[in-house]
């Protein structure tokens, strides 16, 4: 938890800072638009081989591997700033590489976890991960704009090196992952790796369990509609509330979609809250449209506060449960490959979440648009819980 936190933290404070100095030294919102783009498209393209890598490889390494490739990332950006050499084409390559550490990151970190805690505990295990992680979203840009102001963007850059360390060392001698388990659970050795080959017939394989296969869908549409789209748009939210010139309240709106989904991760934890149900995970989304449609159309600041912290909780809920239901369900020999799968839909479909979010803001307003998208996405919800639970419901055996 402490690893993954620090380096989710260290991932947002580079994402502070080389936001900052790419807006101020070109001035151009095409690469601002790539930054988000290269974020998440590896996530959509590269997600379901990465779980291939971590069904047949040690996901330690995998792990360390991302960890290697974002250290390098802010390594260069610490370079190109402090000798004036940055140029666009050095911040469109270094935000590809540092999109793609992220999808080495995903799967492997998620195998990991079943490794470490077992099925009996994997929805604890999932929830305190996502909880930690969360936590360094929430620290990241506070501390990244603190770096900036004490050190400065490069010195701030290179410390930031230093925050990836403590997973990546842990990780050597950790005493999890599948150098260390022998195959009883799986049963045979792990397939051969096929990379892109492997999608059709595993999603053949999917396709025959409803509950993975509703969680996968569930979680493409919320990232599809919203996603993390409205983030991007805070700045005009906060105008639209009367605070427009205020750094304060605008970081406020920012923090309290990530405080709700922290405060999630305890609250649940400690009551043991909330079994992973595909009907209620189906539910926490419906109820997370609700709060989202609702800030789309709130005047009121301290109301829309609110209902962004409520948000970051149920945002936090019901993905760790539908991540939690998936790697259940999954067969353990191809565990990496549908947690591939699910961090294709949950992930890389965000992609494209800024084109019904911001494209469609421009034309209709950046509240009609966010209103709407909530719309769309309760309704897809409805309709796909009523489909997984009627097909839950055939495949129950008749007593």
């Amino acid at each position: 938890m402490l690893g993954s936190a620090m380096a989710m933290m260290a991932d947002n404070i580079e994402h502070v800072i080389s936001y900052w100095v790419i807006f101020h030294k070109f001035h151009s919102p095409a690469l601002g638009g790539f930054a988000v783009i290269s974020h998440w498209l590896p996530f959509l393209l590269f997600s379901f081989f990465s779980g291939a890598l971590a069904d047949r490889y040690d996901p330690r390494r995998l792990v360390q591997l991302g960890m290697v490739l974002f250290m390098a990332v802010s390594v260069c950006w610490g370079y190109l700033i402090f000798t004036d050499t940055l140029e666009m084409w050095h911040a469109a390559v270094l935000l590809i590489i540092h999109g793609s550490a992220g999808v080495f990151w995903g799967p492997a970190g998620q195998m990991l976890i079943h490794d470490i805690v077992g099925t009996e505990q994997l929805q604890s295990g999932v929830r305190m991960l996502a909880t930690s992680r969360k936590l360094g979203i929430l620290l990241g840009p506070a501390i990244g704009g603190g770096m900036m102001l004490l050190v400065g963007p490069a010195m701030g850059l290179l410390i930031n090196v230093l925050i990836y360390l403590p997973l990546t060392i842990w990780l050597w001698k950790a005493p999890y992952g599948r150098k260390s388990t022998d195959d009883k659970e799986i049963g045979q050795p792990p397939r051969s790796l096929r990379g892109f080959t492997d999608i059709l017939p595993t999603l053949r394989s999917v396709a025959g369990n409803p509950t993975i296969f509703s969680m996968i869908l569930l979680a493409g549409a919320a990232s599809l509609f919203i996603g993390n789209a409205h983030q991007a748009q805070m700045p005009e939210f906060t105008r639209d509330l009367g605070f427009g010139q205020s750094g304060f309240y605008y970081s406020v709106l920012l923090a309290a979609n990530a405080a709700g989904a922290v405060i999630a991760g305890f609250v649940l934890e400690s009551g043991n809250l909330l079994e992973a149900k595909p009907k209620t995970a189906f539910l926490l989304v419906l109820i997370w449209c609700c709060a989202i449609g609702g800030f789309a159309a709130s005047t009121s600041y301290p109301l829309s506060v609110s209902l962004l912290f409520i948000a970051g909780f149920l945002n936090l809920a019901y993905s760790s449960m539908a991540q939690t239901l998936v790697q259940l369900n999954a067969p353990a020999e191809q565990r990496g490959r549908v947690i591939g799968l699910y961090n294709m839909s949950s992930l890389g479909m965000m992609t494209f979440s800024g084109l019904f979010v911001g494209v469609g803001g421009s034309f209709i307003g950046i509240h009609w648009s966010l209103g709407l998208s909530a719309a769309a996405l309760a309704a897809t919800s409805a309709l796909l819980m009523m489909y997984a639970l009627a097909r839950l419901q055939a495949a129950r055996p008749v007593s």
